[in-house]
């Protein structure tokens, strides 16, 4: 499975984006959609959907969007939320799930900082997207694409625009 990553859209969904994404099976969003649901809906009708609610996004993407998604894909576990932290300093919440859920892959988002490191604490691959959208004091916006085989994270790219 060919997954593209974003989060921290907040509204925008650039065409460089999209062209980064042209190749992927499935988008994961993790959180903080921005623009509602008719937004959420456009990024669907490009490809395949999969997201969660951030702490920006109103009722109707929480009515759609659960605040955190647990999915088993080519024998790998992985548990999606929007506000994670990192490797050392979870978000209580967020370490309650990884807890519960004992993920091989933990992504999150929020903090608008590209972040993928192996946490050998809780022996589980992080992933944070960083910021897809303009909105906050990032200075480049970040996506990630990856492949899902056999129960490894293969041929992780990243890609990178300007936020202005």
């Amino acid at each position: 499975m060919y997954i593209g990553l974003i989060s921290d859209t907040h509204g925008v969904f650039s065409d460089g984006f999209r062209s980064f994404l042209e190749p992927v099976d499935v988008i994961w969003h993790a959180g903080d959609f921005g623009g509602g649901l008719s937004f959420a809906d456009s990024i669907a009708a490009f490809k395949p959907l999969v997201g969660v609610a951030g702490n920006c996004d109103g009722q109707d993407i929480r009515r759609e969007y659960p605040m955190h998604q647990y999915l088993e894909v080519q024998g790998l576990k992985v548990l999606m939320t929007h506000i994670g932290g990192s490797p050392g300093h979870y978000d209580l919440r967020a370490q309650a799930l990884i807890d519960q859920y004992k993920p091989d892959v933990f992504i999150c988002g929020h903090s608008h900082i590209l972040k993928v490191m192996q946490d050998h604490r809780c022996n589980c691959l992080y992933i944070n997207p960083g910021a897809a959208g303009i909105q906050g004091w990032h200075v480049v916006r970040t996506a990630l694409r990856f492949k899902i085989e056999a129960g490894e994270v293969k041929d992780m790219e990243v890609f990178e625009l300007p936020r202005r």
